[in-house]
């Protein structure tokens, strides 16, 4: 028997001072039987660091031709594709050619530079494609907050990112790798 989805909670209270984006959004998330806290906490950041009325998540983990989080427009065109971790070059190419613009959140500590080593010259060609790095340091202080329902005030300001509720923070500074 397989197992289900654990369904989420999550108010992010955002204040993106470099966007200049300030708004309340109600998520439920998805966390696929296979996904860690770790993940899942990655996908909230994405959704906090490109937040807008249109961002929304996908089947994710259980679906290969859809991104963790997109943005359409109203003719249904792919304006955003946010991907995350180490996913195969042929994935980033089928992105690129299908979004106007696709931004790849990489963590994985010590492997995001041996993968970007790797594929550089095949990602080179694509000027619509974003890679942030995610330190792993960030990204484990981050899953330590997840829980079921989830009420966090989030703050960008000069690229650093600060996730915090009533009991913890975590400070997170992505840190653009490409291109």
């Amino acid at each position: 028997m397989a197992l289900k989805a654990t369904i989420l909670k999550a108010t992010l209270n955002i204040a993106d001072m470099d966007r200049h984006y300030y708004a309340d959004h109600q998520l439920t998330i998805a966390q696929h039987p296979s996904e860690n806290d770790e993940r899942m906490m990655i996908r909230l950041l994405a959704f906090a660091l490109n937040a807008n009325d249109n961002l929304e998540f996908t089947k994710g983990l259980s679906t290969d031709d859809e991104p963790e989080l997109w943005q359409k427009s109203l003719s249904d065109e792919i304006e955003l594709w946010i991907e995350l971790g180490l996913p195969d070059e042929s994935r980033l190419r089928k992105a690129c050619n299908r979004a106007r613009q696709v931004i790849l959140y990489a963590y994985g500590g010590r492997a995001v530079p041996l993968w970007l080593e790797k594929h550089h010259s095949k990602l080179s060609r694509f000027k619509n494609l974003t890679i942030i790095e995610l330190p792993s340091e960030s990204t484990d202080s981050l899953a330590k907050l997840a829980e079921r329902n989830m009420n966090y005030q989030v703050t960008i300001q000069d690229g650093e990112v600060s996730f915090s509720n009533e009991d913890a923070l975590a400070n997170i500074t992505p840190a653009p790798l490409f291109p």
